[in-house]
């Protein structure tokens, strides 16, 4: 019983203090990332901008859409 309790120590050691520090300091490093702007995905940034251009392709099909509706029928956003 001894060997048990002589594994056990260090298993409950590193479960009740090293891993709860080691995920408290893993989120304020990335909280300290994105304040300063830094990206820990180099790709993040082009995504972003791909999404925001599909963002205003998007857009702008709907006021086209929109146009041709209130050509169409002029009071379709009334119903």
């Amino acid at each position: 019983m001894s060997i048990f309790w002589a594994l056990m120590i260090p298993v409950i050691i590193f479960l009740g203090i090293i891993i709860p520090t080691w995920i408290v300091f893993h989120y304020i490093t990335l909280w300290m990332r994105m304040r300063s702007g830094d990206s820990a995905d180099p790709t993040a940034s082009a995504e972003l901008d791909e999404l925001r251009g599909l963002a205003d392709r998007l857009e702008q099909r709907l006021v086209s859409i929109e146009t041709i509706l209130d050509a169409d029928a002029p009071d379709w956003r009334h119903k």
